[in-house]
């Protein structure tokens, strides 16, 4: 069965704490769609690797990192016609400060704010989010599993403040229509079946929010 679908969202944000899944998703809606990839590039950051052996020492310039390359790359998309043609990406502007207020000391934090003020300014706004969630467990299995070298070196306590922070962001959030995606029982990634319910989902999705989470799922 072709899992081509019509697309009617022109700019799509997959995001989700390390580990969920939402670069591989991006990149399979987009070869899917035939869209542009709008990666974050965390690999390319200097810092990273340093952060997660050091928290504390390295987290300042590790973030500022992140917020500079994200700012460029997003005022880069600005300067386009944002909507000629379909983008999928793997993260929001809005994850730099939700990661920041993760791993950043109080006067850290407070300079942070004052280089995000004058560096984010209008950003692109997505017209659909799809927000991958799972529990700690599942993250640290799926990190282990993927054999990233430096990725080994994250520990249990820093993922549950990210996962705790993401679902406080997305509880709030209303600046797009949100697919919220239980990625824990449900494997979009690697079964086509889940793949193209989650499609499915994608083009029922209008204003607000959806749970997705089929029952046939919810029982394993």
């Amino acid at each position: 069965m072709s899992m081509q679908t019509a697309v009617k969202h022109r700019f799509v944000v997959v995001e989700g704490p390390i580990g969920v899944g939402k670069t591989t998703l991006a990149k399979r809606l987009a070869e899917t769609w035939g869209a542009e990839l709008v990666l974050e590039q965390a690999s390319a950051n200097p810092f990273l690797e340093r952060f997660y052996r050091d928290p504390v020492g390295a987290a300042l310039p590790a973030q500022l990192h992140f917020l500079f390359q994200r700012t460029q790359q997003l005022a880069d998309l600005r300067q386009q016609d944002l909507f000629a043609a379909t983008r999928v990406a793997d993260y929001l502007i809005e994850k730099d400060r939700l990661f920041a207020r993760v791993t950043l000391e109080e006067a850290e934090f407070a300079l942070y704010e004052q280089v995000y003020s004058r560096l984010v300014v209008d950003p692109p706004k997505p017209d659909l989010v799809v927000y991958l969630q799972a529990p700690v467990d599942v993250l640290l299995e799926r990190i282990s599993r993927r054999r990233i070298a430096m990725e080994q070196l994250i520990d249990r306590a820093y993922l549950e403040k990210l996962n705790e922070a993401y679902a406080r962001f997305f509880h709030d959030y209303d600046d797009a229509p949100l697919l919220i995606v239980n990625a824990a029982t449900l494997d979009p990634l690697a079964s086509d079946a889940d793949y193209a319910e989650l499609l499915g989902a994608i083009a029922r999705m209008g204003r607000g929010r959806l749970y997705f989470n089929p029952l046939r799922h919810a029982a394993l």
